[in-house]
């Protein structure tokens, strides 16, 4: 009887011991590769193992990754939000989110890392975004014998995708999955809420000197899909195009989801009055249909896309209500076509 208990103790304390090994980013003992995650049945890597990054290269790892280095924000973000924040060692600047990130040693930005820290800080990993680092950086992390894996989310769905991989690359397998799961419910509570609403046409703005947008492989396009409305850009060929004035006027969407402050005050910056007044003719300025969302909730590859998604089916939602009253209001209104 005594040996039974014995025994029971120790698989509890066996049990304990590997759940605690998760939380906060630590890495399990690498005798634990290979079990199940208890609350996810999330198998944890073996290595090493070869994994395929959004760049398509194959990239060796020989071990879970304990001193992490983010090139990006977004993914700074990510790395937090997938359980592995306690082992970055390096960021890259303008990581503000969370208040940890903060505190963590800046090693440059896409137009100038500092190699020379990047080294010292003895990384085995080096996680990139896609969009943000050119090719030649990476091959000359990657001559410095350092290991770089790309990512990239194009879609909303992606970012549970790409929380996933931090997870197996940190080992961090079981706090990336929680993370995902409550992130894919919301999406799809958003997605079944607004995604089949009558259709609002869209031109996002992401800088106004001079006008850029994006297109359909953007996550901001994918951000207007889910919440019914259509990218009057999307088929444009760059990823951030530059677009004319005339282009835009022709296009004359219902409505502007700004990443630029275009208030309509009287203390609005002199640049954005100018921008209103050269675009009165446009049914967006005419009806009041401009809007902001703050750059950090729907630019960044992050689980605060969320917040931005929110936010960009609310304000689609007010043009569909502004249409109603005018539908009510004047006999010739007409409905736009879908």
């Amino acid at each position: 009887m005594i040996r039974q208990v014995l025994m029971l103790l120790f698989a509890l304390f066996i049990s304990a011991l590997m759940d605690s090994g998760d939380a906060g980013g630590e890495n399990r003992p690498a005798s634990s590769s290979g079990f199940a995650t208890p609350a996810t049945g999330t198998s944890l890597p073996v290595f090493p193992e070869t994994m395929t990054d959004d760049d398509g290269r194959s990239v060796l790892m020989t071990h879970t990754a304990m001193r992490i280095i983010s090139l990006s924000p977004n993914i700074t973000e990510l790395i937090f939000a997938a359980g592995a924040g306690k082992k970055l060692v390096g960021v890259s600047r303008h990581s503000n989110y969370p208040d940890a990130a903060k505190s963590i040693p800046d090693i440059g930005d896409s137009f100038s890392l500092d190699l020379e820290r990047i080294v010292a800080l003895q990384p085995d990993l080096l996680l990139a975004w896609r969009s943000g680092k050119a090719r030649a950086d990476i091959e000359k992390l990657e001559r410095l014998g350092l290991t770089v894996f790309t990512t990239e989310a194009v879609t909303l769905a992606d970012v549970p995708r790409l929380l996933r991989t931090i997870g197996r690359l940190a080992g961090t397998s079981g706090s990336a999955e929680r993370t995902a799961k409550t992130y894919e419910e919301a999406l799809q509570q958003i997605e079944n809420s607004y995604s089949n609403r009558p259709k609002v046409s869209v031109f996002q703005l992401i800088w106004h000197q001079p006008l850029m947008t994006v297109n359909n492989k953007h996550l901001i396009s994918d951000v207007i899909r889910v919440c019914g409305g259509t990218n009057v850009f999307a088929l444009s060929s760059s990823l951030t195009p530059v677009v004319s004035g005339e282009n835009l006027l022709a296009a004359d969407p219902d409505a502007i989801i700004s990443s630029v402050l275009l208030e309509q005050e009287e203390s609005a910056p002199a640049e954005v009055k100018a921008f209103l007044r050269q675009f009165s003719q446009l049914s967006a300025v005419r009806n009041n249909n401009i809007f902001f969302v703050h750059p950090d909730l729907i630019q960044r590859q992050t689980t605060r896309v969320l917040q931005g998604t929110r936010l960009v089916c609310e304000q689609l939602e007010r043009v569909r209500s502004r249409r109603k009253i005018d539908r009510l209001t004047d006999p010739d209104f007409r409905t736009p076509p879908p």
